[in-house]
């Protein structure tokens, strides 16, 4: 035992002083399957390395794992990167830019692989293994039968130079299996301390090469890192179990390890595990909702710390620039990262409140908010003035969260005339009109007040009038006050559709 640890100790000290060398510029990898869509835990993940990476002036590297061809979808990678730069996120290397450790493409890396896996073979470390799929399956289930762990029980490592080539003379498919040791390995992870784990416990030697001639992720994993002079891997918890195992591959080549931090799940508010079949997992679902990248980047980042959080301080919304400064990786929380949606509607809220202080980004939002409206109203004679849209986007800044609100039936009064048909005092609309035409003030506090003095003076209830003229303006039974509405739709239409009630 004491000699297990005296390697443990030795192992993780060469390990830190590699750490020390390279933490003042480090390289750190987004490693993605391309199975299909980008989800928000792996934007998390790519994100998270990206603002370690800047944090200190290192570099950030997209890595496509696609040994399972079975799996692969087409297009993903395109997509991926694509939804990437959405987020802002940009690859200092990768298979869409330059750098001198490709490719980047793991199926364009088989010579590298079958190359270092014929080392680990040279030195002992790993053994070919003839078992079949069939003989497999019936040790799971004799596993499963007796309530023992399902592993493999290293039947292949036994065998004799003689018998493998019979073997392999005879045409006997086979992958390459990696000698686990009885070894209690120790890592300090950057987010969740200190790890032991002995693998063997539990695993049979695991698959580094697949019979297919494609290797597993593990050992593709471990050669790429190494070769690409991966410092620190960042990636969800699910993988800290196997760090162990990937620590004990590293010892085999007699390479230093990067230094690893594990970040914890992203969880639902509840408590309950995200589902890839709940809408909103997807970054195309944010997308095509409504969500600013901005937006969605500060979510992640309130929901699995990383900063220092300031009690009462609220909200605030911080650029990519910002983001990276302030990043701290040992702020990161241990504990699952719970969503809260109110906290997307709000990052959202703020976008567009900076988007609107911005010239050329204002003209964008006014422009998309035309082309919103007059899709969503196509039979209508619209007022879409650059004015007029301009203040209703000012006006609404406080109001929503996402710009297609104002496209729903709650602000439709804002581009069309009301269908609401209610019954009305036709004469009282009628001296309405000419108190309204006389006046040279139609701002909301101007309105406000002429508005009640014209109560008093008809006799008639300040209540029931405005009740009249909301259903005259708007069609709607509440909403924004009608000094309000009066204000934001501009004198002329606002007579206009007071002259629309009086002939109706």
């Amino acid at each position: 035992m004491r000699s297990l640890l005296i390697k443990s100790v030795c192992f993780s000290t060469k390990s830190y002083l590699h750490r020390c060398i390279n933490t003042q510029h480090p390289r750190v990898r987004f490693a993605p399957s391309p199975t299909g869509y980008l989800h928000l835990g792996g934007l998390r993940t790519a994100l998270y390395n990206y603002l370690f990476a800047k944090s200190k002036g290192g570099s950030f590297i997209l890595r496509i794992e696609d040994t399972d061809q079975s799996r692969k979808v087409d297009g993903s990678v395109e997509a991926l990167v694509k939804d990437l730069e959405w987020a802002g996120i940009q690859c200092d290397e990768g298979p869409t830019a330059k750098g001198n450790y490709g490719p980047y493409v793991q199926s364009e890396r088989l010579n590298i692989y079958q190359e270092h896996i014929q080392k680990l073979l040279d030195n002992g470390s790993a053994y070919k293994c003839f078992c079949t799929e069939r003989r497999l399956n019936i040790l799971r289930r004799d596993a499963v039968r007796s309530q023992r762990t399902p592993k493999y029980d290293n039947r292949c490592r036994s065998l004799t130079q003689e018998e493998i080539n019979k073997k392999m003379d005879a045409g006997v498919p086979s992958c390459i299996r990696f000698k686990l040791t009885s070894d209690c390995q120790y890592f300090e992870d950057m987010i969740f301390g200190g790890i032991a784990y002995d693998v063997s416990l539990n695993e049979g030697d695991p698959v580094l090469m697949k019979s297919d001639g494609y290797p597993t992720y593990h050992f593709a994993n471990v050669v790429d890192d190494h070769l690409m002079d991966i410092t620190h891997v960042l990636r969800g918890v699910e993988w800290q179990i196997s760090t162990t195992k990937h620590l004990l591959i590293y010892r085999a080549f007699g390479w230093s390890p990067p230094q690893f931090g594990h970040m914890p799940l992203i969880v639902n508010a509840d408590g309950t595990k995200l589902s890839k079949r709940q809408s909103d997992v997807k970054v195309e679902d944010y997308k095509r909702n409504g969500i600013y990248p901005l937006a969605l980047v500060n979510y992640i980042t309130l929901s699995g710390g990383g900063f220092d959080h300031v009690p009462g301080a609220g909200v605030r919304l911080k650029s990519m620039e910002d983001l990276a400064e302030e990043f701290q990786i040992d702020k990161i929380s241990s504990h699952p990262s719970r969503l809260n949606p109110d906290l997307l509607e709000e990052c959202n809220r703020l976008e567009i409140k900076r988007q609107l202080k911005d010239d050329q980004l204002s003209k964008t939002l006014v422009t998309t908010l035309q082309e919103l409206i007059t899709k969503t109203y196509p039979q209508h004679n619209l007022n879409l003035t650059e004015e007029h849209v301009t203040t209703i986007l000012n006006w609404s800044a406080t109001r929503i969260s996402r710009i297609e609100e104002l496209a729903s039936k709650k602000f439709g009064f804002l581009w069309i005339l009301p269908t609401n048909k209610a019954e009305v005092d036709r004469q009282l609309l009628e001296k309405l009109l000419k108190n309204l035409e006389g006046l040279e003030k139609f701002d909301q506090g101007t309105l406000k007040e002429n508005l009640r003095t014209f109560s008093t003076n008809n006799n008639v209830k300040f209540p029931a009038l405005m009740k009249m003229l909301r259903s005259v303006i708007s069609g709607l039974d509440e909403g924004p006050g009608v000094a309000e509405m009066m204000d934001l739709l501009g004198k002329n239409q606002t007579l206009a559709r007071i002259k629309a009630a009086v002939r109706y």
